[in-house]
């Protein structure tokens, strides 16, 4: 009887650490995500604001073409006035513009760096523009509001925290103990909890600044021409979730039924 336990709980451990090795794996995925340029990070974001259609839209309603607003140079710094991005990409440590698929540039890494895509799109924009962009977007949309920069800065911390619980309950669920067991199910439910919570903060950010998504320029019909959505990343940040929640189960188990 003592075996069977044993060997039962010895299947569960070995469930709940595919499950979480996935879980780690995708974390880490998310986390560097935007951080430069190269073809992995590049493909990776939590969420992505598309403005190629701007400068259209301003020429349309303005009636004057628009010269100066695109940068021309894909090495050209961010947040220098330098001209916007076709294409924005943002990370949990930084964001990146892009002039199209491959060729951009990304701002400097920094710990639980805020998601704020409206002051990213003026920080680019001569003063003129920007001063007509404020004009246009102001008090029409969450997309400006600053409480989206707090609520991925609080992510952040918890997805961190998450990783590294979803990691420890991974080391510490290789030792055949039933205390070890025990610690790994105590971990994995932090992480999933943090991750989770994490998560749904990003989540609620991005619909937030979505908002921009169905403004129109003044009294016209033309569509503003920026366009908000999640990226890649996000939907990884969810698997993670997922995986840990289903690591939750066979480590509970082998708490019960490993005879170590």
């Amino acid at each position: 009887m003592i075996q069977q336990y044993k060997l039962r709980g010895e299947i569960c451990i070995g469930f709940a650490s595919i499950f979480s090795f996935a879980a780690v794996l995708l974390l880490i995925f998310v986390h560097v995500g935007q951080i430069s340029t190269s073809s992995v990070p590049r493909g990776i974001a939590m969420a992505k604001m598309n403005v190629s259609q701007y400068g259209q839209t301003l020429a349309q309603g303005l009636g004057d073409p628009i010269t100066g607003l695109y940068a021309s140079n894909a090495s050209a710094p961010l947040q220098k006035e330098a001209g916007i991005r076709q294409v924005y990409k943002f990370g949990l440590y930084s964001y990146c513009g892009y002039l199209n698929t491959t060729a951009g540039t990304c701002t400097n890494t920094t710990i639980a760096n805020k998601y704020q895509p409206y002051d990213a799109l003026l920080a680019d924009m001569s003063a003129n523009y920007s001063a007509l962009t404020i004009y246009i977007i102001n008090g029409t949309s969450s997309f400006e509001s600053q409480s989206i920069a707090g609520h991925t800065r609080s992510a952040y911390y918890l997805i961190l925290v998450g990783t590294i619980c979803a990691f420890l309950a991974l080391v510490i669920g290789v030792f055949k103990r039933t205390l070890a067991f025990l610690t790994s199910a105590c971990l994995a439910i932090i992480a999933t909890a943090f991750v989770l919570t994490g998560a749904s903060l990003w989540t609620s950010a991005i619909n937030s600044s979505e908002s921009v998504n169905g403004l129109i320029l003044n009294t016209t019909d033309i569509p503003l021409g920026i366009e908000v959505s999640s990226g890649s990343g996000l939907s990884l940040l969810w698997a993670a979730v997922g995986c840990l929640f289903a690591s939750l189960i066979p480590y509970l188990i082998s708490c019960c039924t490993f005879r170590g």
